[in-house]
């Protein structure tokens, strides 16, 4: 059995109370270039009190890329920042989430108003000044979360900022598994999967892989955000073992978590 004990589950969510009071120090008290500083060694930190080992090939990462993830969670955006530490697109919405809107505020966020084409521009200009200090842009293009087992059309329109700065396009496959080696479905986070819920199913596990696996980099050709997006999913699709699923959503639902 590859469950916790409920003395290991308190354990965990004691050092993660103390994890979070951290993150909250940062946000309070340090500049920003401090904060992005330590952003990737708090960010293992809380991965690895949730019991979560990181198991990362970051072969085809260089400076000034947009990251392009598939999304299984909302841990997701910290197993990323553990190693890429990013500055990530969301939903404008999260600003009127009681502390984690403000938490976002305070860490980079780059928030999206949706809908508005005056805005999307605004955003373009906020992905390049980020990319042109040679600096990490987050994007999960599928626009929602699935249980991790299979990729969602991917929406072309949050890759477009990078091809508009001349940076390139980094796909980064995720994927979670047990420690037999079976793809684990605990930090799925869709549906009406609660953040609690996610949250107490990741504790559960005595021992969880985030496996991380950079592809080779895209949109370096005078691709348009079309193909880029075509051929970023691809490669996630492969690298990830995942299955294509064919009918895109209607309309894209922006990202289930606040990057720290």
């Amino acid at each position: 059995m590859n469950e916790t004990n409920f003395l290991i589950r308190g354990y965990r969510i004691f050092r993660l109370l103390l994890i979070l009071l951290g993150g909250l120090s940062l946000s309070l008290f340090f500049t920003a270039a401090t904060r992005n500083r330590l952003k990737s060694r708090w960010s293992a930190a809380l991965v690895y009190a949730f019991g979560v080992e990181l198991d990362a090939d970051l072969s085809h990462a260089v400076p000034g890329c947009l990251v392009v993830a598939n999304h299984v969670s909302w841990i997701d955006i910290y197993v990323i920042n553990a190693v890429l530490p990013a500055a990530f697109v969301a939903k404008a919405e999260i600003l009127d989430w009681p502390v984690l809107g403000w938490f976002a505020a305070k860490n980079d966020t780059i928030f999206l108003r949706r809908g508005s084409r005056g805005h999307a521009r605004i955003i373009n200009q906020q992905v390049a000044e980020v990319l042109a200090t040679g600096r990490y842009v987050g994007v999960f293009p599928e626009g929602t979360t699935t249980d991790g087992c299979q990729l969602l059309h991917f929406h072309a329109a949050l890759i477009e900022p990078a091809l508009l700065a001349g940076r390139p396009v980094l796909p980064v496959a995720l994927s979670y598994w047990e420690v037999d080696g079976q793809r684990s479905l605990a930090p799925r986070y869709d549906g009406d999967i609660s953040l609690g819920q996610c949250a107490m199913a990741i504790l559960r596990r005595k021992k969880l892989i985030a496996r991380l696996r950079t592809t080779p980099l895209l949109g370096q050709h005078g691709e348009n955000r079309k193909q880029v997006a075509a051929q970023a999913r691809e490669a996630i699709a492969s690298a990830a073992g995942l299955p294509l699923t064919s009918s895109p959503p209607e309309t894209p639902v922006y990202p289930q978590g606040a990057a720290l």
